[in-house]
């Protein structure tokens, strides 16, 4: 009896996991980056900074003064968390998310010999800065796993044995015109958002909006074809 709860539990847990661990890391990365890229606007206040202007001296073949440079980064990451915090325009912090990636990795090949110049080559306190940064680079990864084109995690249900099912020509099965009519129609209302129905319903946005837009051709022909039966009925004939 013990043992079924807490397979029920651990079922339960899961499911919150599955449907809000990407939302969790969305919101807390966003916010780190929003954080830090806060500090390099304000100089000397960062503890990056002066790994940041070496990187960015040898990136550039110092064509760029640091000055500017360092504005520069810290408006990228400031605009990327917001992106993350806001869940809107993911595309383009994705692919700032690969830009800032390469600077953040950046130093490990440029600069070595500084991150690993402690006690038997241990990392410095920089180097462990450095280091910490993968995990930025794997939380990155399974946002854009989870958020970018359609990506979602998905659970098996319980019960459900781990062989595959026979393959068949048979198209899986797709929801009917009134259940795609119910979720076009409770985005439309304006009480949520597109991107949470989708979630909800497991669908990607490009087919939500494809079922949105039939819907609203449908109901104009449908009211065209209802004003014209009005006026042939209301038309009287002459003789």
């Amino acid at each position: 009896m013990l043992s079924e709860r807490l397979v029920t539990i651990e079922e339960k847990l899961h499911g919150l996991l599955v449907r809000h661990a990407i939302k969790a890391l969305r919101i807390t990365v966003g916010a780190i980056f929003l954080g830090f890229g806060v500090l390099k606007f304000f100089p000397d206040v960062s503890p990056a900074q002066g790994l940041s202007i070496k990187t960015i001296d040898l990136l550039t073949f110092g064509l760029i003064p640091w000055e500017v440079a360092i504005v520069v980064i810290a408006a990228l990451e400031c605009f990327i968390g917001i992106c993350l915090l806001a869940n809107r325009w993911m595309r383009i912090a994705v692919w700032l998310l690969v830009v800032q990636f390469i600077g953040i990795l950046a130093p490990l090949v440029l600069l070595t010999g500084r991150l690993f110049s402690g006690p038997h080559h241990a990392p410095t306190l920089e180097g462990q800065y450095v280091l910490k940064d993968i995990i930025l680079v794997a939380a990155g990864m399974a946002i854009a796993a989870g958020t970018f084109r359609g990506g979602r995690l998905i659970r098996d249900e319980p019960g459900v044995p781990d062989t595959p099912p026979a393959p068949t020509a048979e198209p899986a099965d797709e929801p009917d015109a009134g259940h795609k009519l119910q979720i076009v129609l409770s985005a439309a209302a304006g009480e949520r958002t597109v991107q949470d129905v989708c979630d909800e319903h497991h669908i990607p946005l490009s087919t939500y909006y494809a079922w949105r837009t039939a819907t609203y051709h449908g109901a104009m022909s449908a009211l065209d074809e209802q004003t014209s039966d009005i006026g042939e009925t209301h038309e009287q004939p002459t003789r």
